[in-house]
């Protein structure tokens, strides 16, 4: 009777704890995994609201492009501040400052943003772009150091293959190679006192017997010069000279005498070294790298942009994972919980517990390893939306992505040989090989022209005057009265000598005399010549030649070379895009079937034909689907930004420009990336009216 009233106790317990275990559970379910894994409850502090933006401009042109502060390109101008040529320019120091905009995203310790949000940080923070920002500015500098001059080249720059031309340009020809003019000033004084050694040829006269009295000289020069060279080949000089001297004594007719002269020459290059583009092929190469200098900048920002994209959802996923996991661990405390009390009624086995507790410390692990992975997905993407992540307003927040997983709109095209074709047309890395090919054909054209001999036409005018002081003239002996003969006839060639004064005037002239004379052209100079110089074989420049082709085929064959891994990097991303749809689909229609039967099996729980077991194994097969879902999501969106990256339109569909990344600062307006005026340019033609280190 008594193991009959215990038998029947037992029997009500459990028909007792039956109901109750369905209420508890259908509690747990209605607040726990019954909708998605991946919705979020609304935070406590909601983000303010967003700023209004400025509605959308009618035309497809930026209001402003956020362009860099300064263009290295032009040197300040000589006028109206002489000095300014020779000033350095001023490069204001680097900034480790994160942009004051994150502030506005940070609540209650938590930086609440949406994937756009992420996009524009990082355009504003990413050190990788901040880095890469300064070669279009050394670009920049490449063009003016160019522009001084034929065989002046630029400074090498990541994606362009030839920094400045090989070719050696004239090298036998002694000239001017400089575009910036130069212009010389030599003034120079001399006193001297110099000792002779003739007195009579000196007419200085004799001092003692063994030396003769020194002669004092004095003479000042003023001479100007200034040269320039042009890319026709052709160089000028203008020289104009003036020279003052005197001396005590003397036997110049002047005394003192100003000598001025004007001379201006000309010299042209006839074979190696004519043409405009050989001359200022470097100019040429030095633009075109700036152009690469762009695509290459640009390049970094599909790439940083697409990594801040990628650590979003991860992220994203990571924040998700961590609520099913949690939620998978509450679901394993209460089968435990419920097993050890049926344990203690003599209901259970002791091996279902311990079962239970097994899938519990199993569980437990997997919410420690999903957390772990969340904060480090978390550093990733602060490292990438942040300049300075120890930045205290920053290195402790919890950052919270607003924008949840959801399957986009198919946005790649509509066939593979289609995504193909318009990765050729926009990928960075492809463009700058149409610059480098340009550059190497030049080259190419430089070191032919190079291999001519130096043939030079020199001309030269000049003017020359002369004035001075022109002292009286001393007694000089004349022709007096004839000889006569014993007859009183005079003889045929014989006069008395007699002393007579040839002049008793000074006559004064100096620098003014001197350059009527110059300005009439009283005593012209023309002088013209041919020099030619051919080095035999040549072999200093035919190296240089066939170095020059041998660049340029390598570049074609790196051309064809990225076309096959661009093919490539299409292909897989086209499919891995694919399948990612795919994955999603079945994902979704799993994660339905397993929502279905877990519902099916809470009525039969609910009914008495199952058990608390089979309606935890079920709801944990429904969170398993969910996260199953979650992850195919994330992967999903990924491969459509590796996709986008792969075909170069990544800073187009999110409403970014290079122009953007360059200033480091984003207009939300820029509707059309890399235009101005509805044309596609880069930066360069954006700083057409503005001098370096200008503002």
């Amino acid at each position: 009777m008594t193991s009959l009233r215990r038998t029947l106790a037992a029997s009500g317990a459990t028909l007792l704890a039956r109901p109750l275990m369905a209420l508890i559970l259908a509690a747990t379910l209605v607040g726990g995994p019954a909708s998605p894994a991946y919705a979020q409850a609304a935070p406590q502090n909601p983000p303010p609201a967003p700023a209004p933006q400025a509605a959308p401009s009618a035309v497809n042109t930026p209001i402003s492009l956020g362009t860099a502060k300064y263009h290295f390109s032009r040197a300040p101008r000589p006028f109206p501040n002489l000095f300014a040529p020779y000033r350095a320019i001023k490069v204001p120091p680097s900034s480790v400052v994160n942009s004051p905009r994150i502030e506005q995203f940070i609540h209650d310790n938590k930086l609440e943003i949406s994937l756009q949000d992420a996009v524009e940080l990082a355009l504003e923070n990413s050190v990788d772009i901040a880095v890469r920002r300064y070669y279009p500015w050394i670009a920049d500098v490449g063009i003016l150091k160019a522009s001084s001059g034929p065989n002046s080249s630029g400074y090498g720059i990541p994606g362009a293959a030839i920094p400045g031309s090989s070719a050696s340009l004239n090298p036998f020809a002694f000239i001017i190679n400089s575009y910036d003019p130069l212009l010389t000033s030599t003034v120079s004084l001399d006193d001297r006192t110099q000792p002779i050694n003739n007195p009579f040829t000196s007419g200085s006269g004799v001092v003692g017997a063994l030396r003769a009295s020194p002669l004092f000289i004095h003479s000042d020069t003023y001479n100007t010069q200034y040269s320039q060279y042009f890319p026709t080949g052709t160089s000028m000089t203008v020289t104009y000279d003036n020279t003052r001297s005197s001396s005590d004594p003397t036997a110049n007719f002047f005394n003192p005498f100003v000598q001025s002269s004007i001379f201006v020459s000309f010299s042209q290059n006839l074979l190696s070294g004519f043409g405009l583009t050989v001359n200022r092929r470097n100019i040429i190469i030095a633009n075109n790298n700036r152009k690469i200098a762009d695509l290459d900048f640009a390049q970094q920002a599909i790439t940083s942009v697409t990594n801040t994209i990628n650590a979003y959802w991860e992220l994203a996923y990571a924040h998700e994972n961590v609520k099913v996991q949690q939620q998978a661990v509450a679901v394993s405390e209460k089968l435990y919980s419920d097993n050890k009390k049926q344990l203690e009624i003599g209901t259970m086995a002791p091996l279902d517990v311990t079962r239970a507790e097994s899938e519990l410390a199993t569980n437990q692990q997997n919410l420690i390893v999903a957390q772990t992975v969340q904060l480090t997905d978390e550093q990733t993407l602060k490292n990438a939306i942040t300049r300075n992540p120890l930045d205290p307003k920053v290195v402790n927040v919890e950052i919270i992505p607003t924008d949840k997983p959801a399957a986009p709109a198919q946005t790649e095209a509509p066939s593979f040989e289609e995504a193909l074709k318009e990765a050729y047309a926009k990928r960075p890395d492809l463009l700058e090989q149409v610059y480098n090919l340009k550059n190497a054909a030049l080259d190419v054209k430089a070191t032919h022209n190079a291999l001519l001999p130096t043939a030079t036409l020199s001309a030269q005018y000049g003017t020359v005057g002369l004035a001075g002081n022109s002292k009286p003239l001393p007694t000089i002996p004349v022709a007096g009265a004839p000889v006569v003969d014993a007859n009183g006839n005079p003889v045929p060639g014989l006069f008395l000598p007699s002393l007579a004064r040839a002049s008793n005037v000074t006559n004064f002239a100096g620098f003014s005399d001197a350059m009527k004379m110059v300005l009439h052209n009283d005593f012209p100079d023309y002088a013209a010549q041919v020099s030619i110089t051919i080095p035999i074989r040549n072999r200093s420049l035919q190296a240089d030649n066939q170095r020059s082709q041998l660049v340029q085929r390598q570049i074609e064959m790196e051309v064809q070379q990225l076309k096959n891994a661009a093919l490539l990097d299409v292909r897989n991303t086209y499919i891995a895009l694919e399948q990612d749809r795919a994955r999603v689909a079945a994902a979704s229609k799993a994660s339905e079937l397993q929502r279905q039967t877990f519902e099916a099996e809470q009525k039969r729980y609910q009914l008495g034909a199952s058990t608390v077991y089979q309606v935890i194994l079920t709801q944990r097969d429904y969170i398993t689907a969910q996260g199953t879902e979650l992850r195919a999501l994330a992967d999903l969106l990924e491969a459509r930004a590796n996709y986008e990256r792969a075909v170069g339109k990544t800073l187009e569909v999110n409403h970014v420009t290079v122009a953007d990344a360059e200033g480091g600062a984003i207009d939300r307006e820029t509707l059309i990336p890399g235009t101005l005026h509805g044309q596609v340019v880069g930066v360069d033609k954006l700083f057409s009216g503005t001098n370096a280190g200008q503002k």
